[in-house]
């Protein structure tokens, strides 16, 4: 789980200056100033979620489940949270109806929110 937490958190790093990148430049030219700041929302979350997966890959020894959830969870809800708010960024230009993802994006931000409080309980109840 180690590797494969740290392998998310370079992953997601990468992928968000990447898509930060393309926002900035090739997105500001099609995209409405809402849909571009939503755009730039998941960029930011998921960077957060890059940083939160690298030292928790490191800190934690992922030898009981709860440490292990705290990286599932964070993994999951940053793909809901982040790939979720890109496509409804992107729904006009695709000339698709992706409304159906709106509930996604909250399911995703709880998913990680719940990954941050496991993160607090573990800090409290081991005192490092």
């Amino acid at each position: 789980m180690k590797t494969i937490t740290l392998i998310f958190g370079a992953a997601y790093g990468m992928l968000s200056v990447i898509l930060g990148a393309f926002g900035a430049h090739a997105l500001k030219k099609i995209l409405s100033v809402e849909r571009l700041e939503s755009f730039e929302t998941g960029v930011r979350y998921q960077m957060y979620a890059a940083f939160f997966l690298l030292i928790v890959g490191y800190i934690l020894k992922f030898d009981t489940s709860s440490q292990k959830w705290i990286s599932i969870l964070m993994i999951a809800g940053t793909m809901l949270f982040s790939f979720s708010i890109y496509f409804l960024s992107l729904q006009d230009y695709l000339g698709a109806n992706l409304k159906f993802l709106g509930p996604i994006t909250p399911l995703g931000g709880l998913f990680m929110i719940v990954s941050w409080a496991m993160l607090i309980w573990y800090f409290a109840k081991t005192k490092i």
